[in-house]
């Protein structure tokens, strides 16, 4: 399919579907449904996807996003990943607000931020953004926040203010409370000894502190040495 310049139907949008299909396969579905425990799986791999997005998002992508059945995984991703590819700033927050309602697990959470890279250029607009979402009852759309602050904040300007939000988050949900921990293992391998010092003092509950020291422990980055002085701080 020619994905960038279709001018999208309900017929063709169907067509699109089975299009879908010719990229499945099964080894990677049946391992992937069981990281994600989603049913609706084609079984496409990320790469491909984002190919597809972007394509899609150099034409009729508004039409694109409105004929979106989220039927299958794969579907939601590609309309997440439309708006990390668009270069208007405002219209990708937007649109990043209409898709919140259909992440509805981690993956979806996680690939999308990632590829929500037009935060890089508008740091303190995006901000703004990502507290609105924190500030929220939504699992997800706090997950969403944490993750884009993960993906695109920990730099000198905002490590500081990273604290303070992770601090003030509490959900007792666990993807909530898992990426703030994986949040804070980020902020130590760039910012060691000033993530060590907030671990020293701070108002983390149990489980998201004790992860946090996990995936520090998890990671390649960090040298046996600091591993085990961390150990010694777990709760």
């Amino acid at each position: 399919m020619n994905l960038e310049n279709i001018n999208w139907n309900k017929d063709n949008y169907n067509e699109f579907i089975n299009y879908l299909f010719t990229f499945e396969d099964l080894k990677y579905k049946e391992f992937h449904s069981k990281l994600i425990l989603n049913d609706n799986l084609i079984g496409i791999r990320t790469p491909i996807l984002k190919e597809i997005a972007k394509k899609i998002s150099k034409g009729d992508y508004k039409t694109f996003i409105k004929l979106n059945k989220h039927k299958f995984y794969e579907e939601t991703i590609i309309h997440g990943l439309i708006i990390g590819y668009l270069t208007d700033f405002n219209e990708s927050l937007s649109l990043l607000d209409n898709f919140i309602p259909y992440v509805d697990n981690w993956a979806i959470n996680d690939i999308v931020c990632a590829n929500m890279k037009i935060f890089k250029k508008y740091q303190k607009i995006g901000f703004n953004k990502i507290l609105k979402y924190i500030d929220s009852n939504n699992p997800f759309q706090i997950r969403i926040g944490i993750v884009l602050l993960l993906d695109f904040y920990i730099n000198d300007k905002y490590i500081d203010k990273i604290f303070e939000i992770v601090d003030n988050i509490h959900n007792d949900n666990y993807y909530v409370r898992m990426a703030n921990a994986w949040a804070l293992s980020i902020c130590y391998i760039k910012y060691k000894e000033k993530t060590y010092n907030y671990l020293l003092n701070n108002n983390l509950d149990k489980f998201t502190f004790n992860k946090t020291i996990s995936k520090i422990c998890d990671s390649k980055r960090v040298d046996i040495k600091d591993k085990e002085k961390l150990k010694k701080i777990r709760r």
